[in-house]
C-alpha cells in the first residue's frame, strides 16, 4: 500500500524537475512512510511511497524488468498475484522478487493492455514501456484505490494518488470547476471523473489511460463494469451456499500479508460477515477494532462485542466523546477537495485506533450496494410502484403541484413529510432517486448559488452525473440500475475514499472483500428480489448469515457510522458555522447569495427548519477554501 506520483512530458522533449517531483512525492508521505525513492529518466519522472505489507525485502518500487526497459510505481494490492506469478513464469519470463509489483511488469509484457483483464485486487498503477514510448496508467474494477490526473496545456501529464501531489506542480490551475461545485452541494462529494479544479481528474474506477511520447491526447479505456447479467436460476438455498463458498474466497484471497492484520468490527452485517469468515480460516485470534460513542443513540458497541465473543477474537475498542468536531481542519487536509460526509470523523478514529494494532484492517464496505441494503432503496421502490400505476402526462402534473405547495415540515412526525415524496414522484426514477439522495434539493442550491454562479453553470444540473450512467447502464431492471448508479457515485466518490484518506492519514492499508470484482459481478447476477425481498434489504445475505451471526445482528434497526451534526449546529458548532457562512473567504467567490446563506441560518438555529446537511456542507466548502492555497474563483 503506497503514494506514487509522477510527471510525464508527452511530447519527450524536456528533462524533469528532481525538486518539483520530490515535492509531489513528498506530499503523500503519510502513505507511505517505511521507503520512498524516485526515479528519473528524460521525460519521465516516477515517484513512491511505501507501505510495506508484501515482500517487504525486495518489493521497493519504482520497480523494473530485468533490462529496465518496462518500469511500474503501483498503490495497492494484486490479491492472485502468487497464481499470476506462477502463470507468467510458466510462459517463460523470470521474477526477482516475491512481489505482486512486479506481476504488473510481466503482465503487461506478456498481455499488454489487457494486463488489467488478469488483475484481481485494488490497484492504481502506472507502467512506462520505454520500448513502445508508452505509458500506461489503470485503476481498479470498483475503485477501491484513487488515481488523479492531469495533462497540461504545455504538454505535461502528471499524475498522483491524491490530489495534493498535484497541487504542488507549479503549472496546474487553482480555478475552480463551476459543475463541480454544483456536484459537491447536491451529492456532497464530487463524483469520478471531476475535481473541484478544473485541470485535475480522476481516473474512473475500471478504466485505463494510454499516452505515448508525440501524442498529446488522453486514450481512455473502459475496461470493466458491472454486468447485472441474470444467472442460471437456483433455489434459496443453493444459493445461500454459494454465496458463503464466495464470501469465504474473497476473504481468504486477502489475509496475505507479513505484517499484523485485522478487521474492523462495527457490530453492523456486513464487518460481522467479514470477521465471521476470517475467524474461520486465520490461525491465531483476529484483531478487531471499533469505536464506541458515548451516546445511546448512535453507540453499536454493544453488538460489536457479540460477535467479537463469539469469534474469540482480540477486541479493541475505544469510546469517542459526541463533540468529537476538532478534526475539522484535518478533514480539509486529508481530502484536498470539498467533502461533506460527517462520518469521516468516526472514520477517522477508527483507523486511528486500528493503526495502533495493525497494519492492514479488513472491512465491510460493499455489503449494502452490492445487496441493496440501503433504506433508500426500499423507498425508491415504493416510490416506482407508484409511478408505474398513472402515465406520466397525469403524474407529472399531480405530484409536481403537491411537492411545490405542500409544506416543508422538517419538524414534524415523519408520516407528515410529504413534500420531497410528492417531489420525487413527480419525477422519473433517476432523477427520483438523484432528488432522494441529495444533501441540498435542487430548490435549495437554486436560492444558495448567487445569480451570477447559476449564469456560469450555464443550466448543468448535477442530476446529469447520475443521468449519463443510467444511460449506460447494462441493465433496465429499477432496483439494479439504482444499485449500478451507487457503484458508479456514491461507492467510490464518498465511501471509498472516505475510508483511503482516513486510512492512509495513519499509514493503514484497509481490503475490501465484499468488493472484490468477482464476487460482484457474481452478486449482481443474482435475481433483485434475492437481495430487496418484502422489504428486507440483503435478504440472501442474511439468510445466508444464519448460521454464522445472531438475529439480533442481523435484522436489527440499521444505525449506520452518524454524528449528531444538527446538535452540534445549534450548540456547540454555531459560532464556527456563523464565522464560517459570512466569512468574506466564502463571499468573495461570488458563488453564494448571501441573504438566502442568512436565512439557512436562522431557521436552522431556531429549530423551524433542519438545513444541518446543507449547512454543514457549506462550512466544509469553506474550510476548503481556507486550508487550500491560491484557490482561483473566476
Amino acid at each position: 500500500m503506497c503514494g506514487i506520483v509522477g510527471i510525464f512530458d508527452t511530447r519527450g522533449e524536456r528533462e524533469i524537475d528532481r525538486a518539483v517531483l520530490h515535492r509531489m512525492n513528498e506530499s503523500q508521505h503519510h502513505r507511505g512512510p517505511d521507503e520512498g525513492d524516485l526515479y528519473l529518466e528524460h521525460g519521465l519522472g516516477f515517484g513512491h511511497r511505501r507501505l510495506s505489507v508484501i515482500d517487504i525485502a525486495t518489493g521497493q518500487q519504482p520497480l523494473f524488468n530485468a533490462n529496465n526497459t518496462v518500469g511500474v510505481v503501483f498503490n495497492g494490492e494484486i490479491y492472485n498475484y502468487l497464481e499470476l506469478m506462477d502463470e507468467l513464469t510458466k510462459l517463460g519470463h523470470v521474477f526477482r522478487t516475491r512481489s505482486d509489483t512486479e506481476v504488473i511488469v510481466y503482465a503487461w509484457l506478456q498481455w499488454g493492455e489487457d494486463c488489467v483483464h488478469h488483475f484481481r485486487g485494488m490497484f492504481a498503477f502506472a507502467l512506462w514501456d520505454r520500448n513502445k514510448q508508452t505509458m500506461f496508467l489503470g485503476r481498479d474494477h470498483v475503485g477501491v484505490k484513487p488515481m488523479f490526473y492531469s495533462l497540461l496545456p504545455d504538454g505535461h501529464f502528471v499524475f498522483g494518488s491524491e490530489l495534493k501531489s498535484l497541487m504542488t506542480f507549479p503549472a496546474l490551475s487553482r480555478k475552480l470547476n463551476p459543475s463541480a461545485v454544483e456536484d459537491y452541494f447536491a451529492y456532497g462529494y464530487i463524483p469520478e471523473p471531476k475535481t473541484i479544479f478544473h485541470q485535475a481528474f480522476k481516473l474512473c474506477p475500471g478504466h485505463t489511460i494510454t499516452l505515448k511520447i508525440g501524442d498529446t491526447a488522453i486514450h481512455q479505456k473502459k475496461f470493466w463494469d458491472i454486468p447485472f447479467q441474470p444467472a442460471p436460476a437456483m433455489s434459496e438455498q443453493d444459493t445461500e451456499h454459494e454465496l458463503i463458498a464466495r464470501l469465504r474466497d474473497s476473504v481468504k484471497s486477502q489475509l496475505k500479508a507479513e505484517v499484523p492484520l485485522g478487521a474492523f468490527l462495527s457490530g453492523g452485517v456486513d464487518s460481522s460477515a467479514v470477521v465471521a469468515m476470517m475467524a474461520e480460516q486465520a490461525p491465531e485470534a483476529v484483531n478487531t477494532c471499533s469505536i464506541s460513542f458515548n451516546d445511546p443513540r448512535y453507540d453499536e458497541s454493544t453488538f460489536a462485542n457479540q460477535v467479537a465473543q463469539r469469534y474469540k477474537t482480540t477486541h479493541h475498542a475505544e469510546t469517542v466523546g459526541m463533540n468529537d468536531y476538532g478534526l475539522i481542519d484535518t478533514l480539509a487536509h486529508l481530502y484536498d477537495e470539498p467533502y461533506a460526509d460527517s462520518s469521516a470523523i468516526p472514520t477517522y478514529r477508527v483507523c486511528q485506533l486500528a493503526r495502533k494494532r495493525v497494519t492492514v484492517a479488513l472491512s465491510g464496505d460493499g455489503g449494502d450496494e452490492n445487496f441493496a441494503g440501503y433504506r433508500r432503496y426500499r423507498y425508491a421502490m415504493g416510490e416506482q410502484k407508484v409511478r408505474s400505476l398513472l402515465p406520466s402526462a397525469l403524474r407529472k402534473p399531480i405530484f409536481g403541484t403537491l411537492g411545490k405547495y405542500y409544506p416543508k415540515a422538517d419538524w414534524a412526525p415523519q408520516m407528515f413529510r410529504a413534500k420531497t415524496t410528492f417531489e420525487a414522484l413527480s419525477r422519473d426514477i433517476v432523477e427520483g432517486y438523484f432528488h432522494g439522495v441529495s444533501i441540498m434539493p435542487d430548490r435549495v442550491r437554486k436560492q444558495l448559488f448567487s445569480t451570477q454562479f447559476q449564469t456560469e453553470l450555464q443550466g448543468y444540473q448535477a442530476v446529469q452525473v447520475m443521468r449519463e450512467h443510467a444511460a449506460n447502464a447494462p441493465t433496465d431492471d429499477p432496483l439494479s440500475l439504482l444499485q449500478y448508479l451507487d457503484f458508479k457515485t456514491y461507492l467510490p466518490g464518498d465511501i471509498l475514499t472516505k475510508v483511503d484518506r482516513a486510512s492512509m492519514a495513519h499509514s493503514l492499508e484497509v481490503r475490501v472483500p465484499l468488493l472484490d470484482h468477482e464476487f460482484v459481478e457474481w452478486v449482481s447476477s443474482l435475481p433483485p428480489e434475492m437481495k430487496l425481498h418484502g422489504g428486507e434489504g440483503k435478504y440472501i445475505f442474511k439468510k445466508s448469515l444464519k448460521p454464522y451471526l445472531s438475529d439480533d445482528i442481523l435484522y436489527r434497526a440499521k444505525k449506520g457510522f452518524s454524528i449528531p451534526v444538527a446538535d452540534w449546529l445549534r450548540g456547540p458548532l454555531r459560532a464556527k458555522v456563523r464565522e464560517a457562512v459570512f466569512s468574506p473567504l466564502l463571499l468573495d467567490t461570488g458563488i453564494f447569495n448571501e441573504t438566502y446563506l442568512r436565512h439557512m441560518v436562522e431557521q436552522h438555529e431556531s429549530g423551524l427548519k433542519d438545513y444541518s446537511a446543507s449547512l454543514w456542507s457549506v462550512l466544509m466548502f469553506e474550510t476548503f477554501l481556507r486550508v487550500s492555497v491560491n484557490v482561483e474563483y473566476h
